[in-house]
């Protein structure tokens, strides 16, 4: 079992932190389906975006399992440091740091994996976090991308500078910035951040099923994985892919009948922590993940975008589960056949 800090973790099979995506109510869900650890989306490191709706929803944690961890995106050293603190007191027990955003509004400002060009500043921003968040005894991770392009790969140096600077534990997506999410992810840089250095690496990138996870972790020595875009509309990703790594074999999918209790369940909680009017909305790519594998289900879709109240969202998806070809067409591809 991978340890941070003092934070020990029932499984190596952790979800990434995705904005817009990863919020309470989605952390919530995939832990309660067999998420070993997850990662907040990125909240500001500007204090002026401290008391926005959007940022108070993101450092708003009640009910979720301990470890809380808040990822802190920014290029200011000194604001990092203190927004380190901030989520520190709003209840987060570990900081994770972002230098692997590949987003242009992200990279414009200096952020994400823009960051990776300018190692004086890497090295500033994680000593200053580190050393903000020593005095409560929270552990700092980082996230980062192999480089900026694969003209400058430099994510050993960064790795290596990470853990002399007290980082303790890096996840790598096996990507540059300058990659975003196309091709295949890499994972030879993985393998050799792993024989670099001698804290814990997480590795991200494509990782879509339980194979594909062994795979990883067999090649590149990672203490973990970290799965992103495949557990959208797929939650239960992570129980299959603890499974398969605990016994070798493959855990039987879910039923028709559980899936729809769980995106319920998720609905349920989505509507209570966003309200009504943004509830509704932003609920809908999450349907929409569900849903994505099914052809027949496109219309259904679009009418689901167009509805403007929780409860007849909620009556719609029970009316698509209750129709008995629609249900004998909801066989689930999104989990594997044992």
């Amino acid at each position: 079992m991978m340890q941070i800090g003092s934070w020990t973790f029932p499984n190596p099979v952790f979800v990434a932190p995705m904005a817009g995506v990863t919020d309470r109510p989605y952390r919530r869900l995939c832990k309660a389906l067999g998420a070993g650890h997850a990662v907040s989306e990125m909240a500001a490191s500007n204090p002026k975006l401290w008391h926005s709706v959007k940022t108070s929803r993101r450092v708003d944690h009640t009910g979720e399992p301990d470890p809380v961890a808040v990822q802190i995106a920014g290029s200011d050293p000194a604001m990092m440091a203190e927004a380190a603190v901030f989520n520190i007191q709003k209840g987060a027990k570990i900081i994770d740091i972002n230098m692997g955003c590949p987003a242009k509004k992200v990279c414009s400002v200096s952020s994400g994996s823009a960051l990776l060009r300018d190692e004086a500043r890497v090295v500033a921003i994680l000593r200053e976090v580190v050393d903000a968040c020593a005095p409560y005894q929270i552990p700092v991770t980082l996230k980062t991308r192999t480089g900026w392009d694969r003209d400058s790969i430099n994510a050993v140096r960064i790795a290596q500078l990470a853990e002399e600077l007290g980082i303790a534990a890096l996840t790598l997506h096996g990507r540059t910035r300058c990659d975003f999410y196309q091709g295949q992810a890499e994972y030879d840089t993985i393998k050799a951040v792993k024989a670099a250095i001698g804290i814990p690496v997480i590795a991200n990138g494509d990782i879509d099923s339980p194979e594909k996870a062994k795979f990883v972790l067999d090649y590149t020595g990672a203490d973990a994985v970290m799965i992103g875009r495949a557990a959208q509309g797929r939650p239960w990703i992570f129980r299959e892919v603890a499974y398969y790594l605990q016994h070798q074999r493959f855990l039987a999918p879910p039923t028709n009948g559980e899936i729809e209790a769980l995106l319920l369940e998720h609905l349920e909680d989505h509507y209570q922590f966003y309200g009504e009017f943004t509830g509704v909305r932003t609920a809908r790519k999450h349907i929409g993940w569900y849903f994505a594998h099914l052809p027949a289900a496109k219309g259904w879709l679009d009418h689901i975008n167009r509805i403007e109240s929780t409860h007849e969202q909620l009556q719609s998806i029970q009316r698509w589960f209750s129709d008995q070809d629609a249900k004998a067409f909801f066989i689930n591809p999104l989990a594997r056949a044992s």
